[in-house]
């Protein structure tokens, strides 16, 4: 196992390297500046099927990169490998869960297609950089997620709930929290809501169906953005016969940096006259 003693300040290559050689940790925090990603990797019977759940269903699913069919080759790391380079995968068969391993090249086929989506983890690095504070980061926790009441547009045989990540925001930081992951939409752009998880049919926040329970501080709200954890609920909604997952929390971390995902200007509580 390689040490690293400082994720925030670690390059993407060396996190790779790290995962690679068998680290496993949730990447919150990790190699802070860098792009990271969700994964789905389906047969290519199933890939036309995935695309167009994705182009349906943008703010959760914004596909960044898609590989040729057995490829684990991204554009978005070059000379990284999607089969080894992120700390922990899951493992589906007819839509259930087979298992989670650090590892999945003795499983990857020569059909995959491999999808990289949009991680709300990118745009943590603004939110930090404006003193915005993050409590799963404080408490070395997960981001707790929760799947939705709130239903994704099918597209072909896949169909599914919109999964939410939930991040406890001071509640005079919330809007200033909107602007910034709101210049970012490739990452999922602004919250679809704040307040309320009844509204989103969540019953108990210390009950995430993906990640950790977060603690909230006084004064903060609950602030809920699409997830890119969504098409595993897919997976499990519409049972393709196999399918390779990033385990919620554990990302790919790409050589592409934040900024070229940013297309509008940052927060600015005091914007210039004139």
């Amino acid at each position: 196992m390689t040490r690293v003693d400082d994720p925030a300040t670690v390059s993407p290559e060396r996190a790779r390297a790290a995962f690679r050689a068998g680290t496993v940790a949730p990447t919150s925090g990790w190699a802070a500046g860098f792009t990271q990603t969700n994964l789905i990797a389906v047969p290519r019977d199933w890939a036309y099927d995935v695309l167009l759940f994705c182009q349906r269903n943008p703010r959760p699913c914004p596909v960044l990169d898609v590989t040729d069919p057995g490829s684990t080759s991204t554009v978005l790391a070059p000379g990284a490998d999607l089969s080894r380079d992120l700390p922990r995968y899951r493992v589906w068969r007819d839509g259930e869960l087979a298992g989670e391993v650090d590892d999945v090249s003795g499983l990857w086929q020569e059909d995959l297609v491999a999808f990289s989506i949009g991680c709300s983890f990118t745009f943590e690095t603004g939110l930090l950089a404006a003193g915005i504070p993050l409590r799963h980061i404080e408490q070395g926790r997960n981001v707790s997620m929760y799947v939705t009441n709130r239903r994704c547009r099918p597209a072909g045989r896949l169909h599914g709930p919109m999964v939410v990540s939930m991040r406890p925001i001071p509640a005079d930081r919330v809007a200033e929290a909107t602007a910034i992951s709101g210049a970012m939409p490739a990452v999922h752009g602004a919250p679809v809501h704040t307040g309320d998880p009844a509204e989103l049919g969540i019953a108990d926040l210390d009950r995430p169906d993906f990640g950790d329970p977060v603690r909230a501080e006084p004064g903060d709200v609950p602030v809920f953005w699409a997830c890119g954890v969504t098409p595993q609920a897919a997976l499990m909604a519409s049972k393709p016969p196999f399918a390779i997952t990033h385990s919620p929390g554990h990302m790919f971390i790409t050589d592409r940096r934040d900024s070229e995902y940013r297309v509008t200007v940052q927060w600015n509580e005091q914007p210039p006259s004139g």
